[in-house]
């Protein structure tokens, strides 16, 4: 089996196993177990709080300690175990802790995922910036066919898609240990300080305002990027309950519709270097909140029956460009706006904002906004009409501050970087 067939199927498996739960395990919480909004939210926070963490504690022993592709097998087997009991979860609170622990397994493998591919590369000799992009869109590909698969068993409701993502999480342990071995590279190097491995010398930027508005932001449309994949999935199952859309593709198959957004993802990044050169990057990452407005805007007027369906169809064309426009330009003005000595630590700094702090806030946030404005009496019933112009509202009022309060100048510099940068984009998580 030749080298990129092997990091394929690790990059297939590896979106696979987050594809078969993470979108649906809101049908999972409000349509089989019904419990609160409020708790809810907590769930999807739980990203959050592993990502500030875990990825650096991780990335320090496979730098120093153990091998990577080890580190990586034993992380995927931990996760497909516990996995393995989450259907056992009778009350969200242990629901909590038992997602928490999965995460704080499974999100340091996104990253040791790009650290084993790009060392095996390397070590065959094969060129990163070239080979690795066409490897990674296969991990785009393993989350839609998840989603596909977790649908058409009939599974989005039901314990079972848990079952799904853990029998994934052994077989992709288990491979990882077959993989070329990737040694610590910094095993007999002096060991750098916790602050240093960590980033935390990139905070150091918030002295500047640019930068201290910047980040800001990157947290607010960080906690915009959860409500979708909180409560799409759901928001369509609950129109099962009228005999109307029962019978529709989008009600039957939920999570088919919402993989068009994934599609829409992939596809967006290939226009942003024109949209940087034309633009520059203030301008696409204003471009970004507009899309989120038009993102919630649209499913709150959807529907599943025509033509209601086009325009939650058209909610996840836009999403690709509401995703990509801002977490690749910001992840490229970090590269522009910092010195090379922390450029490392400073896109460690933006992605802690937005899948950290950004995560956290938007899911704790928007459970208990949801629960307590837009659940009905009973406990069940939502008004998801309100709730996502209630979130078009909040994508708006970004957008609007970030014109007035965002103070930055287009340059070529930003040009040619998103040339050079544009092979690599496919490394950001799905």
């Amino acid at each position: 089996m030749s080298t990129k067939l092997r990091l394929t199927i690790l990059s297939f498996l590896q979106f696979f196993i987050w594809g078969s739960w993470l979108i649906t395990i809101g049908a999972y919480w409000f349509q089989t177990k019904q419990w609160s909004g409020a708790q809810f939210g907590a769930i999807f926070s739980t990203m959050g709080i592993a990502s500030i963490f875990m990825p650096s504690i991780m990335g320090i022993i496979a730098d120093k300690y153990v091998n990577a592709e080890k580190l990586y097998g034993i992380l995927h087997i931990l996760g497909g175990a516990v996995l393995c009991t989450v259907p056992l979860v009778t009350d969200p609170g242990t629901f909590f802790w038992v997602i928490l622990l999965n995460m704080i397994f499974y999100m340091p493998t996104l990253a040791l995922s790009i650290a084993v591919s790009y060392s095996v590369l390397k070590r065959q000799g094969l060129d990163v910036v070239k080979d690795y992009p066409p490897i990674r869109v296969w991990g785009t590909i393993g989350f839609i066919v998840a989603m596909w698969t977790v649908s058409l068993l009939g599974f989005e409701k039901s314990a079972n898609q848990f079952y799904v993502a853990a029998a994934a999480a052994f077989a992709l342990g288990i491979y990882s240990f077959t993989l070329p071995a990737c040694p610590p590279p910094a095993k007999d190097t002096p060991s750098r300080s916790l602050i240093d491995v960590l980033g935390l010398k990139s905070f150091a930027l918030l002295r500047d305002t640019k930068m201290l508005t910047f980040f800001l932001f990157a947290l607010l449309l960080g906690a915009a990027l959860q409500l979708t994949n909180a409560y799409g999935d759901t928001f369509l199952h609950d129109f099962d309950k009228v005999p109307a859309y029962q019978d529709t593709f989008a009600v039957k198959y939920p999570a088919i519709i919402m993989s068009i957004s994934q599609v829409s993802e992939t596809l967006f990044i290939l226009a942003i270097p024109f949209f940087l050169r034309r633009f520059g990057i203030k301008q696409v990452m204003l471009f970004s909140m507009i899309a989120w407005v038009l993102r919630f805007g649209l499913l709150a007027f959807g529907t599943p029956d025509q033509p209601g369906i086009w325009l939650i169809v058209l909610s996840c064309i836009v999403y690709g460009m509401a995703f990509d426009f801002f977490n690749i330009s910001g992840s490229l003005f970090v590269e522009t706006q910092t010195a090379s000595s922390i450029r490392a630590s400073a896109q460690g700094l933006f992605m802690m904002m937005t899948n950290g702090f950004g995560a956290v806030l938007g899911s704790s946030v928007s459970g208990i906004v949801i629960e307590q404005y837009f659940t009905a009496a009973d406990g069940v019933t939502k008004d998801w009409h309100g709730i996502w112009l209630t979130f078009a509202a909040y994508a708006l009022v970004i957008a609007v501050l970030f014109v007035f309060l965002f103070k930055h100048k287009h340059t070529t510099q930003e040009v040619t970087e998103s040339e050079h940068i544009e092979p690599l984009l496919s490394a950001e998580p799905v």
